[in-house]
């Protein structure tokens, strides 16, 4: 089969597509033929070495995909051989076939082709387990989303959305704002030259954020303080602003906080398995009823990983970046 793989630590161009050996599913594990992935900020920052597959994991790039199954492994029930399904992957998405655990393979949301729905499993997980598992996002809460016009944002924007909550969002752009009003967010930020912490604070009458989905990390933890209310639940996801910075417990005292850091590629089957069947559950009627709809950029073969790499990383993207076989 033909897999994408980093030769190298490196830029984009370190991408290279190579023949591996065909793929045998184990016990309990799906055999796909791949037909779509997506690109994940986790992709790239594997790809430049700060970022290894967990333990066993392929180190084939790709944390999701959608395809047809074309075998099973030994103990595998309720899906069969030429179901058209999606998977949330710890790796091996960029490739012609992948195997992965049975718990992590969902149908397609009614209403959605194959190729468009290799860009919800990783999108679909994270915002459901992180908003609404770990953070208990109530209906008529209020939702801070950064990074609104992303996979993850585009996604968080509508489905909080559609389960009545009232959603802020930052964004970079004009194009990008409107986007995010057009999705269901209540209120746009342009992070450039608004402060989301006043913003948030004017339009709540002072109450803040109940809830804030983060992707940055360092650079926005105090901010992220300052606008949550009070019980708020700050889930932090990624570190584009960096690793490291300093917690005010005193101010998190004040607003009888939480703090939650949380990733999704290294937990044990178990848990992703539970994640997916509670997001089939609840999640994927959503999209069949055409309250959330996936939102794709562009798509490249795979023998362009590294272009899509490219546009991943200029930010220019709105939603998702697929890579088809």
């Amino acid at each position: 089969m033909r897999a994408v793989i980093a030769s190298e630590p490196g830029g984009p161009e370190v991408l290279t597509v190579t023949e591996l050996p065909d793929l045998t599913p184990g016990p309990g594990e799906v055999l796909i033929e791949v037909a779509a992935t997506a690109v994940n900020r986790a992709d790239t920052l594997q790809r430049r070495g700060f970022y290894p597959p967990p333990p066993g994991a392929s180190d084939v790039l790709g944390l999701e995909c959608s395809g047809t199954v074309a075998a099973l492994g030994d103990g595998v029930e309720g899906v069969g051989v030429g179901d058209e399904v999606c998977a949330l992957l710890a790796g091996g998405g960029y490739a012609e076939q992948v195997t992965v655990p049975a718990g992590q393979v969902m149908p397609l949301p009614g209403g959605v082709d194959l190729v468009t729905a290799g860009s919800l499993p990783e999108i679909a997980c994270t915002v459901w387990s992180n908003v609404f598992m770990v953070a208990g996002l109530q209906p008529g809460e209020n939702l801070l989303v950064h990074g609104g016009a992303g996979g993850i944002g585009s996604f968080a924007i509508q489905l909080a959305s559609a389960l009545s909550a009232k959603v802020f969002t930052t964004a970079g752009s004009a194009g990008k704002l409107a986007l995010c009003a057009d999705l269901g967010a209540d209120v746009t930020i342009d992070y450039h030259d608004e402060d989301f912490v006043a913003v948030v604070s004017e339009a709540t009458g002072g109450h803040g954020a109940d809830v804030i989905l983060d992707n940055m990390g360092a650079k926005y933890l105090d901010r992220n303080l300052d606008a949550l209310a009070i019980q708020g639940r700050l889930v932090i996801i990624g570190m584009q602003g960096g690793a490291k910075a300093e917690l005010d417990i005193g101010k998190l005292l004040t607003r009888r906080g939480a703090v939650i850091a949380t990733s999704l590629r290294a937990r044990p089957t178990e848990e992703k398995s539970a994640i997916c069947a509670s997001v089939v559950q609840h999640v994927w009627p959503l999209v069949a009823d055409g309250r959330i709809r996936p939102l794709v950029h562009s798509t490249f073969p795979l023998e362009q990983a590294a272009d899509a790499h490219r546009l991943m990383e200029s930010g220019a993207h709105t939603g998702k970046i697929l890579i088809t076989r």
